[in-house]
């Protein structure tokens, strides 16, 4: 138990994080994160070292769950005008590039974020997703397209 809470206290900004730039609730961030660690909890053993990665990985498959939940689609999502306050530093050149961001589609979001805000290198993220090297790659070239494109405008 006091590993977890260890885990827990190292790594529940990162989880929280990744949840909410994937599910763009702060809801169903907090959600997740209690089921993440509740998992983490029933692990018998984690390779050390490796406690980050499987955190993450847990997270994503939990944030993509609960996007294809039946129920979830058939319901509107919370406006979270408190998110900025709660995650992000309010300057205007951030909040403009975390604007687009939140407007990718959530395969091009996900690896943005664990390139570029969590220090992950592209093999790191293929084995987060449970996808290729080459899809990594080829979603962080797309959404960094996207990006240019929506900064112009800005």
């Amino acid at each position: 138990m006091h590993k977890v809470m260890e885990l827990f206290h190292r790594y529940r900004d990162d989880v929280y994080r990744l949840a909410v730039s994937y599910t763009h609730s702060v809801q169903d961030a907090e959600d997740i994160c209690q089921t993440v660690f509740l998992k983490l909890m029933e692990q018998d053993e984690l390779t050390p070292g490796k406690e980050k990665a499987w955190l993450m990985q847990v997270t994503v498959n939990q944030c993509r769950s609960l996007l294809r939940c039946v129920w979830r689609k058939r319901t509107e999502p919370f406006e979270e005008d408190s998110l900025r306050e709660k995650i992000w530093i309010e300057q205007s050149e951030l909040h403009d590039i975390w604007e687009c961001i939140r407007k990718l589609k959530p395969k091009y979001r996900v690896v943005v974020y664990l390139f570029y805000y969590e220090g992950y290198v592209t093999k790191e993220i293929a084995d987060i997703l449970h996808i290729s090297n080459t899809a990594v790659t080829t979603r962080l070239s797309r959404a960094r397209q996207i990006l240019v494109e929506e900064l112009k405008e800005v």
